[in-house]
């Protein structure tokens, strides 16, 4: 059923969300191949069998940890013995609880859990950061029930560059890269040409850019896709989003997301060079057309202009280039003088609904911000507030603007 959907997906039939949203029945271990299982939740774990037990790469989010537990244990009933986190992300660490309850139980020896070093001092910034993440979090997936964790299962055994698994018949080969995140591990196996590729390649545009969290490495992250590409895998497994199976398709969808990286690093760079600002850099750098519209890289997570952003942030620091942002005024004092040159508060409000109307959403948000900030206290701008926001995230396409717009409006 599984490689059905992967299917579809593959040809636009499908998309993520209706994997997410009930498409597929959940809490089920789907067998792709033998002794090869994914159990696709927000983010996918995978398990392979060995003949001396088996291997998880990746084990999903804290709200999915029992329910993912029971789907592998539906499909086989070997002992956990070794967990590899595809980095430290919480949505592919938070499994393992039920497998150590269940050692622990049956008087075993609990899943030895593998991980770039990276990882370790990950989570030691999620400690000191615990309450930024957790609004941050709860603001981009537009759910005010979110929780951040604030105990972790940290990794028995780390490595540093590339480490080499043997389970029984299977080998492992750790690859560290730097992408998405600075702790990122993609595996090989050999034995099986199998590629898992953690968010390297997650079936939309790479979430490199991603504007509450820390920097990402786009360069990079096509290095490592690149060299997936040349193993030359039959069967590829993500972080996020359907498998795809056969060589050709598998190294397609690896140079893919990688030429896409490129591109945005090359205009990016080509510009900084040239002197842009980035103002003028995110509205002149674009996506290449006939990458952007593959449905592996939907720009329905992250968006390009965010990319850019990260790249301006890599390559050329915090400062955008224009000699008034490099110390502003506080911006209630600024939105007071603006307000007052336009007339008062309830004009730019005003302004704000008609540049709605005229289908110019960014200077709506701007407006609609500066009447906020000159009269916070004002009813009817607030109203005019939660409307312009509403609106805004109702046409947003990606889920980060989509939760933050979300967020405004909600207040």
């Amino acid at each position: 059923m599984l490689m059905q959907y992967a299917e579809r997906m593959w040809h636009g039939e499908a998309q993520m969300e209706g994997l997410l949203n009930g498409d597929l029945p959940e809490g089920v271990a789907f067998e792709i191949a033998s002794g090869v299982a994914v159990v696709p939740t927000f983010a996918n774990v995978i398990v392979m069998r060995t003949n001396e037990g088996l291997v998880l790469f990746d084990t999903g989010a804290p709200n999915t940890a029992r329910r993912n537990h029971r789907a592998i244990r539906a499909w086989r009933a070997d002992p956990v013995r070794y967990a590899i986190y595809s980095h430290g992300h919480i949505d592919h660490v938070f499994g393992l609880g039920p497998f150590d309850q269940e050692a622990d139980r049956n008087g075993g020896e609990r899943p030895v859990v593998i991980a770039h070093e990276a990882v370790k001092a990950r989570f030691e910034r999620y400690a000191l950061t615990k309450d930024y993440n957790q609004v941050a979090n709860a603001r981009q997936f537009a759910n005010p029930r979110f929780r951040w964790p604030e105990t972790f299962r940290y990794p028995d055994l780390t490595y540093r560059d590339d480490y080499r698994l043997r389970v029984g018949e299977l080998t492992f080969e750790l690859h560290h890269a730097r992408g998405e995140t600075d702790d990122h591990t993609w595996v090989y196996v050999p034995e099986r040409n199998i590629l898992l590729t953690g968010d390297l390649f997650i079936w939309n545009s790479p979430n490199c850019g991603n504007p509450q969290k820390v920097q990402r490495y786009p360069a990079e992250w096509a290095t490592a896709l690149r060299a997936m590409a040349e193993l030359d895998a039959s069967l590829l497994i993500p972080g996020h989003g359907v498998p795809i199976a056969g060589n050709d398709r598998v190294r397609t969808a690896l140079t893919d997301v990688a030429e896409y990286l490129e591109s945005l690093v090359f205009q990016t760079l080509e510009l900084m060079n040239g002197g842009a600002r980035l103002a003028e850099i995110i509205h002149t750098v674009r996506a290449p057309e006939h990458l952007a519209a593959k449905p592996y890289l939907r720009a329905a997570y992250d968006e390009p202009e965010f990319i850019v952003r990260n790249i301006w942030r890599l390559y050329g620091g915090w400062w955008d280039g224009d000699p008034a942002s490099l110390k502003p005024p506080r911006s209630d004092r600024l939105a007071s003088v603006l307000a007052e040159l336009a007339g008062g508060p309830h004009d730019l409000a005003h302004r704000a609904r008609r540049a709605l109307e005229d289908s110019e959403p960014r200077i709506a948000a701007c407006l609609i911000e500066l009447a906020l900030q000159a009269a916070p206290e004002d009813d009817d701008i607030k109203d005019a507030y939660r409307h312009v926001f509403a609106t805004l995230s109702k046409s947003a396409t990606s889920l980060m603007t989509r939760g933050i717009y979300l967020a405004a409006a909600n207040g």
